[in-house]
C-alpha cells in the first residue's frame, strides 16, 4: 500500500497528512522538494527537460511520497492531474515542479494536491502527496524534475549527481543570466 493509499482512508488520513519540514532558502537558491537521489536534468529520459526546454534545474530520483515547497512565493500553476504545479518564488523566480514521466496519462490516479492555485506558501510547505508505487505500476518513471522557467542561465549544483538529499536541503542554485 502506497503512501496515497494511507492518505486516502478515512479517520487515519488526517493524522498522516504531512507537515511542513523546516527549511531556509537564499535568494537563487531552489531547495530539494523530495526525499531522494539528486540527477542532473540532462539525464532524465524526458527530452523536454533533459534539453532544457524548461529551463535550468535539476531532477531527485525520489525515495519519499511527497512534494515540499522548494522556494517561498505564490502557487502559479496546479494542473487538474495533480502531477505538476507552478510556483513564483518572493524573488521572482518561475519554479515548476513536475512528478514523473508522462504521468499526465495517470489522470491523477496516485496525486492529490494539498494546495491551491494562488495561496502563498513557505518553503517546507507539503504540496502534493504521490504514490510511487501506482506510478511505476503504470509504466512511469518517478522522477522529479524540477526547473526554473524564467532563468536563461544554467543550474548550478548545491549536490552531486548521485548523492542522497532530504527534502528542504538546497538542490541547485541560478547562475550566469538568471
Amino acid at each position: 500500500m502506497g503512501i496515497f493509499d494511507r492518505l486516502s482512508r478515512g479517520r487515519r488520513a488526517a493524522t498522516e497528512v504531512p507537515h511542513a519540514i523546516d527549511a531556509i532558502a537564499e535568494p537563487g537558491s531552489v531547495l530539494a522538494p523530495v526525499d531522494g537521489v539528486a540527477t542532473p536534468l540532462s539525464e532524465v529520459s524526458d527530452p523536454v527537460f533533459a534539453q532544457g526546454m524548461l529551463g535550468p534545474g535539476m531532477a531527485v530520483k525520489p525515495s519519499g511520497g511527497v512534494i515540499y515547497a522548494p522556494v517561498t512565493g505564490t502557487i502559479t500553476a496546479a494542473v487538474d492531474t495533480g502531477h505538476a504545479l507552478g510556483i513564483t518564488s518572493d524573488d521572482g523566480m518561475e519554479v515548476l515542479i513536475h512528478v514523473g514521466v508522462d504521468t499526465v496519462e495517470m489522470r491523477g490516479d496516485g496525486f492529490k494536491v494539498l494546495v491551491e492555485k494562488d495561496k502563498h506558501v513557505a518553503v517546507g510547505t507539503p504540496l502534493i502527496v504521490f504514490d510511487r508505487e501506482k506510478i511505476c505500476a503504470a509504466g512511469h518513471d518517478d522522477i522529479v524534475m524540477t526547473s526554473v522557467t524564467n532563468a536563461s542561465g544554467e543550474a548550478l549544483p548545491a549536490v552531486a549527481a548521485g548523492a542522497d538529499v532530504r527534502a528542504g536541503q538546497p538542490l541547485f542554485r541560478l547562475g550566469g543570466n538568471a
